[in-house]
């Protein structure tokens, strides 16, 4: 019998990408939904709504593995207090209707897997290289983590493996970063913004899905783990490199980081600023990047 794999954010970027994977390697997957949707081949939906604290526990019960993707997407708006509140409840509060379920039911899976990111680190600029035991920020990035993270521990809590994925930016096809700035380098309209010096930890798409399925396989696996490449991308070096694969010059000034303070808000910290990451915890579980070279990734998240 083929063990069922249950997904928040199913139907987001990565989920849909990490969908077909799971598939592919023989898994049945239920994902978690606000909106009503046909069942489709080895694929079930089921009905949530986490304002509302309501879900169809079903698809808990039945779960073998569960994997939390979900969140409000960080870039999307202006981070006014509203905002901010949604970004933390479709993270913390969807995480914490899950366990109650769990715990209701003295429901054991196989393994909890959650999304979190390399904003547990703060967005500030700085030479350092972050591992999974450098202490998290306290700035709004930091503490979403955190709390990610937290409600993610309470599984840890009842006995279930636990693992949490630190996530750098995603770089894939028709989804993410590219198909955002695709449009501008296409038109020769590229550049990098502000001082171009800061980091951009990344990580591809298809690198991801395949830690996300190892962290449900390994049994060794446990607690957090970085998910990016550390091969020093700077924003000015990413610019550059998609321009290239784009076929197009890159001739315009970076773009002043008080425009784009303007623009953003408090959310420009996050394209303004960034730090190194290491990956060497997941790589001494044995994992091996297929996307190691950034212009290889770009070059397929083009296609």
């Amino acid at each position: 019998m083929k063990k069922n794999v249950l997904l928040t954010g199913g139907t987001g970027f990565v989920g849909r990408y990490l969908v077909a994977e799971l598939l592919k390697k023989g898994y049945s997957v239920s994902i978690l939904t606000r909106d009503s949707r046909p069942n489709a081949d080895g694929i079930s939906y089921y009905i949530w709504d986490v304002s509302n604290q309501k879900i169809d526990e079903v698809a808990v019960l039945n779960a073998d593995y569960i994997i939390h993707l979900a969140g409000e997407n960080i870039a999307e708006g202006r981070w006014a207090t509203k905002r901010k509140e949604e970004i933390r409840s479709s993270r913390i509060d969807s995480a914490q209707l899950i366990y109650s379920v769990l715990k209701k039911h003295n429901k054991q899976v196989e393994a909890f897997v959650s999304a979190s990111g390399i904003g547990f680190y703060g967005v500030v600029n700085g030479e350092g290289i972050c591992t999974e035991n450098t202490l998290p920020a306290d700035d709004f990035l930091g503490k979403i983590c955190q709390e990610w993270e937290k409600s993610a521990s309470l599984m840890a809590g009842l006995g279930i493996r636990t693992v949490k994925i630190r996530t750098g930016m995603v770089l894939g096809r028709n989804g993410g970063v590219v198909k955002k700035l695709a449009p501008i380098f296409k038109y020769g309209l590229g550049s990098a913004l502000g001082s171009g010096k800061q980091y951009m930890p990344w990580i591809h798409i298809h690198d991801l899905s395949r830690i996300y399925i190892e962290a449900i396989e390994n049994k060794n696996m446990t607690g957090a783990y970085n998910a990016t490449i550390n091969d020093s991308t700077t924003n000015l070096s990413f610019s550059k490199t998609l321009a290239s694969c784009m076929g197009r010059p890159m001739w315009l000034p970076n773009i002043p980081a008080f425009l784009i303070q303007l623009a953003l808000g408090e959310m420009s910290c996050m394209v303004l600023k960034g730090r190194r990451v290491s990956s060497d915890k997941i790589k001494k579980l044995g994992f091996r990047f297929q996307f190691k070279g950034l212009k290889k990734a770009l070059k397929d998240s083009l296609r």
